[in-house]
């Protein structure tokens, strides 16, 4: 792979650009937020701004759209979600509005049936709205003991959902039931790479990406999580719910009616945090971040899925070829030639998608108000 020179730079916003997504079914299409408080879009195809949204005064934390319609955008300005037309964005008037978060909203996800949008806040809740019936659907709480950071729906398990927090955990949800099934914490000393600490900053988890279907016979059934302290993990998924199933097959032959419930669910968890399946731990002795990784994306471009890019603190963004990731282990197979290409922003990495138009497009927001497009090959 090669990286361009000097990227492209896309003018628009006023202030910080602060997230940005990218349009499945019109390749070159992409929406960003910035703290300016606006939507701009950019058909990557043409040279200027396509169209802006004034959506309010408040910093926007989070765009995603809707899946199967993707004129509608949702978009989370402080404790409020808001949905926009495309053909109606003129008038700046939101199709829906949700007040659901008691803090600050720090990401949303739509399912991939658009029928739920999961809100992950400041408070450490996730509410799940049905956007349907436009009423609040589900609670998610006491997963997370401080902020929740991030949130993605789970593809191929139509009523889960995977979150990730600053307490250095990453849960996976029932959210028809609203409790969780996994709870994998990297603040545990086993979870943590033997060749000693990167940096002091803790395992936080700032963002978190999961493949989409199409991607599954590339990818594995994967999640990937961005850390603070610089690593990028990948959780098999699967292999982890299986673990979960096994714990409680065993627990149930082996019959505990003696052991209260509080201190059979208090041993289950310790146990499923660190008896975990088949995870990959991708740090700085494998030319990967030196400070805090901030964000995550499977790429859109070419082979669907075929590479991990990552954005950090330590003002780089990191392709990782998914085809060399050794699943059958934290370990066993890991070398050094699995960043494909490294690119040096001088900032400090926001957020960051993928398209193609004529070229293969990563498209990044870093602590300026221009949003960058490199050419990637």
């Amino acid at each position: 792979m090669a990286e361009e020179a000097e990227p492209r730079r896309l003018r628009g916003h006023k202030a910080t650009a602060t997230c940005c997504i990218a349009s499945r079914d019109r390749p070159g299409l992409i929406a960003t937020s910035g703290e300016d408080g606006c939507i701009c879009w950019f058909d990557l195809r043409c040279k200027d701004v396509q169209l802006v949204i004034d959506v309010g005064i408040e910093p926007i934390t989070s765009l995603c759209f809707k899946s199967g319609n993707e004129d509608v955008v949702y978009v989370s300005s402080g404790k409020e979600v808001k949905s926009f037309d495309l053909h109606m964005a003129t008038s700046w008037k939101p199709l829906e509005s949700y007040n659901y978060n008691k803090e600050e909203i720090n990401q949303i996800a739509c399912n991939s049936k658009s029928s739920f949008l999961a809100c992950a806040d400041d408070s450490a809740d996730v509410k799940i709205i049905d956007i349907r019936q436009h009423c609040l659907y589900k609670t998610l709480r006491a997963g997370h003991s401080n902020i929740c950071s991030s949130v993605q729906f789970i593809p191929w398990r139509p009523w889960e959902v995977i979150t990730g927090g600053l307490d250095s955990k990453l849960v996976m949800w029932d959210f028809s039931k609203g409790r969780p099934n996994k709870i994998v914490d990297f603040g545990l000393p086993d979870m943590n790479n033997n060749n000693g600490g990167q940096c002091y900053n803790p395992a936080f988890v700032h963002a978190i990406a999961v493949p989409d279907v199409d991607m599954l016979n590339r990818t594995d059934e994967i999640c990937v999580v961005a850390r603070g302290d610089g690593a990028i993990d990948v959780i098999n998924i699967e292999s982890e719910l299986n673990t979960v199933r096994s714990i409680k097959s065993t627990k149930a032959r082996k019959g505990s009616k003696s052991i209260s419930k509080d201190n059979t669910r208090a041993a289950e968890n310790e146990n499923l945090d660190q008896n975990g399946g088949k995870r990959l731990h991708l740090d700085y002795s494998l030319d990967g971040h030196t400070a805090a990784a901030a964000c995550v994306a499977f790429s859109l471009f070419g082979e669907r899925g075929k590479y991990v890019i990552s954005g950090g603190n330590d003002k780089s963004v990191k392709v990782w070829d998914c085809s060399k990731f050794p699943y059958a282990g934290q370990t066993t197979g890991i070398n050094n030639d699995l960043v494909r290409m490294n690119i040096n922003l001088g900032r400090k990495v926001n957020w960051l998608c993928t398209t193609p138009t004529d070229s293969e497009n990563l498209v990044v927001c870093d602590t300026s108000r221009f949003v960058k497009v490199y050419s990637v090959s």
